[in-house]
């Protein structure tokens, strides 16, 4: 009776799945597949886990489970991953006392048994069981992710009449359990056979580094990357990108001291435009693309490593510090990228002299820590030297801080082993028993001199050479051989200045008549009395601080200085152009200068006037013409005040008298700040302010200068008042 009721109870339980089936859950996803011998069915795929199933007696019993990962595709690159169950089927071991049957080959066609861990040669089985027209059996499967669980029920009949004592009845195949890409699946299979066996493995799905993958699984689809530069900003395109999935795009810089920090990540759905500033741009700049899935392959792309505007970028925001904290010279290279670079300590004596670089001490830089450079101890006249590209690319040099030694201390090697000397000038290492000079003003011939100071102790050592080999490095000082140098040539001074005065006192009466000429000279009305001239300058501070100073020296020579631009009511009175350019017609007219006072303002005005060909601000409306009231008449009394504007203006007038030859016309550039003339004005004599005031002078006293009235005497108050005015 109780045999009676679980067959029922199986019964019940199959015509229920059968009815779930039947009642339209949909076509199932999932396939079954049975080797030969074998009957399957699939009864359902969406069961209730933890169901416990009631055993039969003899029925069939799990030999071994093996858990493949597969793809299931619904399109050509539309595949998820799964894992595909195969089981491995076989008769139940005998319960009572059988008959062994003896072991036959099997038949061609039938996979042998194997020995395994899970399942090891089965024992004989019984006659009742062999005898027995077919064998059914219920398999149930459960697939346990992290998140999620499925059970599915299978259906398996048997013939068992072929089957040997110790041979598998064959293969039943599901496929499949989905699961996510990088996860573990555990999969468990058992049967409604008494005493059966559970078989459980854990699987894990292969990531997108899986080949079958990359080609096939939406997630696995790495997108491209592509650059288009611009002049204000790169616009960064992700292409191919599969929709209705996430991407993450970063931006950093790739460093080989670290990893570049995290950088700038964006999130997007589908392909995307990214716009990056232009001068965020550096060489080590790299991009990366990936899917939103665990382990995801990354597409990685570094174009602007050859990127020449990114080079500059990335040099101006480097630094370079010299650390003089200790005995030794340190340095730091500070960049946003690794540059290939080498760190140079050299020497430098004077402040705009080249800096000699000191032999066997240059090492390449590495990192963002500070460097040493062989024990080289600190002195002011060192200096360290960024070298790319056989080019220097920052200096920076210990000259300001309070360190022993001096600034005239020369430099001696000496190379281990070796007792001989050598003094570093001029790029060269100079044998002490044929050095002569250091340079200008310094002494020569010091060979006995320097050897003594170095043997004494009197030169400082900078670097002691390692292991007794490399360069020693000797600062020995030369101010005192300066001292005794300079007392001779003060000597020399004074004794050529009492042969000049007793030549003086032989000759009395042609240096009165000198003296005499120098004092009328000095009384005289000024060089330049009766000239008159216009200074044009651009609208600046310091363009209007030297006009104020020149206008102001230049008239207690006689000069008429008017200067433009400037203020009051008679731009107001007239308007700027027209002004302006009557000023200019005047000044001509009587014989006189136009000074075109050259500063950064200035040269910019007359690029652009050689670049677009006299398009600059206002000069088309110089050529223009005015109505009545605003065009004064040649004699009409003139404003001395200009517009704002008066240079870009003034090269209306100024380039074609210039290519005509017409006028006077005089170029002044201040030396500090400009350092060569505009192309456009290069006809008119050019003069560099201060150093060339003399020549400036002449130029405005003109060729009909008279004798006594030569402008000399000014040169250095005018050039005095110039410089002070520009805090040189």
């Amino acid at each position: 009776m109780c045999g009676l009721g679980r067959r029922l109870l199986l019964l019940l339980l199959l015509l229920l799945l059968a009815v779930g089936t039947a009642d339209g859950h949909g076509v199932p996803r999932d396939t079954l597949a049975c080797s030969q011998g074998l009957a399957c069915r699939l009864l359902d795929t969406d069961l209730l886990c933890g169901m416990e199933l009631p055993g039969l007696g003899h029925g069939l019993a799990l030999a071994r489970l093996r858990l493949v990962p597969v793809l299931r595709c619904s399109g050509p690159a539309a595949c998820s991953p799964c894992l595909e169950v195969r089981l491995r089927l076989a008769l139940p071991p005998a319960t009572g006392t059988g008959n062994v049957q003896p072991h036959r080959p099997a038949p061609s066609g039938i996979p042998v048994a194997e020995d395994s861990d899970e399942g090891g040669r089965w024992s004989p089985v019984d006659e009742a069981a062999l005898s027995q027209p077919n064998v059914t059996g219920l398999l149930l499967l459960s697939g346990h992710a992290y998140a999620s669980s499925r059970c599915v029920a299978v259906e398996v009949r048997a013939s068992p009449a072929p089957a040997l004592p110790s041979r598998p009845l064959g293969w039943v195949t599901f496929r499949c359990f989905e699961a996510p890409l990088g996860s573990e699946l555990r999969v468990t299979a058992y049967t409604n056979s008494r005493g059966r066996r559970r078989l459980s493995q854990r699987q894990w799905v292969p990531d997108c580094s899986w080949p079958a993958a990359q080609a096939a699984v939406p997630q696995c689809q790495v997108p491209r990357l592509e650059v288009l530069p611009g002049p204000k900003e790169v616009v960064v395109q992700v292409q191919g990108a599969a929709e209705g999935h996430s991407y993450t795009l970063r931006l950093y810089h790739n460093q080989s001291h670290g990893a570049g920090g995290s950088g700038r990540t964006v999130t997007a759905s589908g392909s995307m435009n990214y716009s990056l500033p232009a001068d965020e741009v550096l060489p080590c700049l790299c991009l990366q693309v990936w899917p939103e899935t665990q382990d995801p392959p990354r597409a990685t792309l570094c174009p602007f490593s050859h990127d020449v505007e990114a080079w500059e970028r990335l040099w101006a925001r480097s630094r370079l510090v010299l650390h003089a904290e200790g005995q030794a010279l340190t340095s730091s290279l500070s960049a946003p990228c690794d540059l290939p670079a080498e760190l140079v300590p050299c020497w430098q004596p004077e402040p705009d002299g080249p800096c000699q670089a000191l032999p066997g001490l240059q090492q390449p830089a590495v990192g963002q820590g500070p460097q040493e450079f062989g024990g080289l101890r600190l002195h002011p006249n060192l200096c360290v030297q960024v070298w790319s590209g056989r080019q220097v690319r920052l200096t920076q040099c210990l000259r300001d801080r309070a360190l022993p030694g001096h600034a005239d201390d020369l430099l001696l090697l000496q190379h281990g082993g070796n007792a001989s000397l050598c003094a570093l000038e001029r790029g060269t290492c100079t044998p002490l028993a044929s050095f002569t000079s250091t340079g200008a003003g310094r002494p020569g011939l010091l060979e006995r001199e320097l050897r003594r100071d170095v043997v004494a102790g009197h030169c400082r050592q900078i670097r002691h050479p390692e292991n007794g080999t490399g360069v020693t490095l000797w600062a020995c000082p030369l101010h005192k051989y300066l001292r005794a140098r300079w007392a001779l040539a003060w000597m020399g001074v004074l004794l050529g200045a009492a042969c000049l005065l007793l030549l003086l006192l032989l000759t009395k009466e042609n240096v009165k008549g000198w003296l005499k000429s120098l004092r009328a000279d000095y009384r005289s009305e000024g060089p330049l009395r009766g000239q008159q001239a216009l200074l044009v300058h651009a609208a600046e501070p310091v363009a209007e601080r030297a006009a104020c100073a020149l206008t102001a020296a230049l008239r207690p020579l006689g000069l008429a200085v008017s200067a433009a631009p400037g203020g009051g009511s008679g731009v107001a009175a007239w308007g700027p152009l027209p002004w302006l350019h009557a000023q200019h017609r005047r000044v001509l007219r009587d014989g006189g200068t136009i000074i075109l006072l050259l500063s950064p303002a200035a040269v910019a005005a007359a690029r652009r006037w050689d670049a677009g060909a006299g398009d600059v601000p206002g000069a088309g409306d110089a050529f223009s013409i005015p109505g009545p009231r605003h065009v004064p008449g040649p004699d009409d009394d003139v404003p001395a005040v200009a517009p704002c504007e008066a240079f870009a203006a003034a090269l209306s007038c100024t380039m074609p008298a210039l290519a005509a030859g017409n006028g006077r016309y005089v170029v002044a550039r201040l030396e500090a700040l400009v350092p060569a003339v505009p192309p456009a004005l290069r006809a008119a004599p050019a003069f560099a302010l201060p150093s060339e005031m003399g020549g400036f002078l002449r130029a405005l006293a003109g060729a009909g200068r008279r004798r006594g009235r030569w402008p000399e005497p000014y040169v250095a108050a005018v050039a005095e008042g110039l410089r002070q005015a520009l805090g040189q």
